[in-house]
């Protein structure tokens, strides 16, 4: 599985807007519905709160990857934001969140839900490649980069 498969490009920013965990939340949902205008983007937001209120999403290291399970989707959803500024997230190092890797899964899908966090896992926990998405200029640079890092991995 390579993250190419379930990230499309229109999915993709280097410049998220919000400023608190909910609109990053809604902005990366956002983001999906580029991918897919046929989701319910309510159920969305709400499937990606429900995990947090579990607990953080938020990784460390200034990366969070919010993910869900929910019927509301057919197959395996991604997008991806960047905040220059980061993102109070909650992260268990306390320090601003700067990238987001979202996945929403289908409800039945526990195997592919964790095989796809395990490659998202692999390929941001790498600080040469976070520097990378970090000084990425546009949203296709950063696409380009998760796509060919993935591809190396």
């Amino acid at each position: 599985m390579h993250i190419a498969e379930f990230l499309d490009k229109t999915a993709v920013t280097a410049d998220l807007k919000a400023t608190n965990k909910p609109g990053v939340l809604r902005e990366l949902v956002g983001l999906a519905l580029k991918a897919r205008p046929d989701l319910d983007p309510n159920v969305l937001v709400d499937t990606l709160i429900a995990r947090e209120k579990l607990q953080s999403t938020g990784i460390g290291d200034g990366y969070a990857i919010p993910h869900g399970k929910t019927n509301a989707v057919p197959t395996i959803i991604a997008c991806v934001g960047r905040s220059a500024g980061g993102v109070d997230f909650q992260s268990h190092d306390g320090k601003p969140t700067h990238l987001f890797f979202t996945l929403l899964v289908p409800e039945s899908s526990h195997a592919l839900h964790l095989k796809a966090l395990a490659r998202v896992s692999r390929l941001i926990r790498e600080t040469r490649i976070r520097e990378s998405l970090l000084n990425a200029k546009t949203s296709a640079e950063l696409y380009d980069i998760i796509v060919s890092e993935d591809a190396r991995l």
